[in-house]
């Protein structure tokens, strides 16, 4: 799990992206928009599939957020230096390669809060497709 900030209309107005990543298939499992908080860390939790909030090792970074909302069991707080957050950190480039409105120095910005999350998930569900198909499974 990693974050990535953003901006709606104005920089003084960021959105964060939160980003759950299976490491091995690559696909993206969960997603939430919305601002730098406990509560937005929850409801990246909350969007898992169940499976993966009973069984899986979820990587993050040290931000507090996730300690407090991921169950001790499945949270590891790792460094950079480890490479266990490698995957969620190129998608992350990848986001803002593709996504010119998540670049931060645009002229392609979104004004409209909903703009902004439906140009992000339209990534999303184009990018889980072609991870699919690079599978297989499509």
């Amino acid at each position: 799990m990693d974050e990535l900030w953003s901006f709606v209309d104005h920089k003084g107005n960021k959105q964060w992206v939160w980003i759950a990543l299976d490491a091995q298939t690559r696909e993206i499992i969960g997603c939430n928009i919305g601002e730098r908080s406990r509560a937005s860390a929850r409801q990246l939790w909350d969007s898992l599939p169940g499976v993966y909030k009973q069984c899986a090792k979820v990587y993050t970074d040290m931000w507090e957020a996730y300690e407090k909302v991921v169950p001790s069991k499945r949270h590891f707080a790792v460094g950079k230096e480890t490479g266990l957050t490698n995957y969620i950190e190129r998608l992350n480039n990848t986001l803002r390669q593709r996504i010119s409105r998540l670049v931060r120095k645009t002229l392609s910005f979104s004004k409209k809060l909903e703009n902004h999350i439906g140009a992000i998930w339209n990534f999303i569900h184009e990018y889980n497709q072609q991870v699919r198909k690079k599978m297989g499974i499509a």
